[in-house]
């Protein structure tokens, strides 16, 4: 059965983009292409679909829109195309979040899978020295967390199908990629056999790290249920989700983060 995402949003292929549902605001989509991405490509010659995927920011109930603008939180929602780029599974180029001017942070990132199947890689820097660096596979309902300040990427595991995902940051968020694009991505890249199975292989561009490779945990200490919509919780109880866009909150959990 598909993902009960509590939301009515749903996501098109033909344009790539998303339906609005009774009550939803949204705005029209934002489309990135394949040259756009380029840069973060291990072969940046790299043929596939274009455009690559669809982003939409500050997604809501119509009724919820002014709890979530006074709390600095918002929702987005991305949608991947099938396929591949070249011998790399679709995948958004790799960021970091500015940091934001109300908190002084470069905010968290809260991941939810909708449909489809992802990976999302994340480093602690963008610098010769990645820091501790994970991949962490998920399936739709499940939640991922990226902390403050780590570089990260969203990638579709299964070429076969599209692949659509809600995330929950910061309203104030920004995108980095200066470094990122300096040092062409981040410090693995996925990529795919003619099986279509998928391993890594390290960025030269960095000082060697291992990868971490693993399923989704709980984040129970930060408020999150399992197999419970994400917008749902959010909107719900807006004061368990505050630390998203006020990272001083958890600031004692920070520390030693592992995802």
């Amino acid at each position: 059965m598909p993902f009960e995402t509590g939301i009515a949003i749903r996501p098109t292929t033909d344009p790539l983009g998303f339906h609005y549902g009774e009550g939803v605001r949204g705005p029209a989509p934002e489309l990135r292409s394949l040259e756009s991405i380029r840069p973060s490509l291990r072969d940046p010659a790299s043929s596939g679909p274009d455009p690559v995927y669809a982003i939409a920011m500050d997604v809501c109930q119509a009724a919820d829109w002014e709890e979530l603008s006074h709390r600095m939180l918002l929702m987005g929602v991305v949608t991947y195309a099938a396929g591949k780029l070249g011998n790399e599974p679709v995948r958004s180029q790799g960021h970091v979040h500015a940091v934001s001017q109300h908190s002084g942070w470069s905010p968290p990132e809260l991941y939810e899978i909708w449909s489809g199947a992802a990976i999302i890689y994340m480093q602690e820097a963008v610098a010769e020295d990645p820091g501790r660096c994970f991949a962490i596979s998920a399936q739709p309902g499940d939640h991922v967390l990226v902390p403050p300040g780590w570089a990260h990427a969203t990638i579709s595991a299964d070429p076969r199908q599209p692949l659509t995902f809600g995330a929950l940051c910061d309203r104030e968020y920004g995108f980095v990629y200066d470094e990122l694009r300096k040092r062409q991505g981040l410090a693995w890249y996925p990529l795919l056999n003619e099986s279509g199975e998928l391993h890594w292989e390290r960025n030269p561009r960095y000082r060697g790290r291992e990868l971490a490779s693993r399923s989704p945990y709980s984040y129970a200490e930060f408020g999150v249920q399992r197999g419970v919509p994400l917008y749902r919780q959010v909107t719900t109880d807006f004061e368990r989700f505050q630390w998203v866009s006020q990272p001083a909150r958890m600031r004692h959990l920070w520390d030693g983060f592992e995802p």
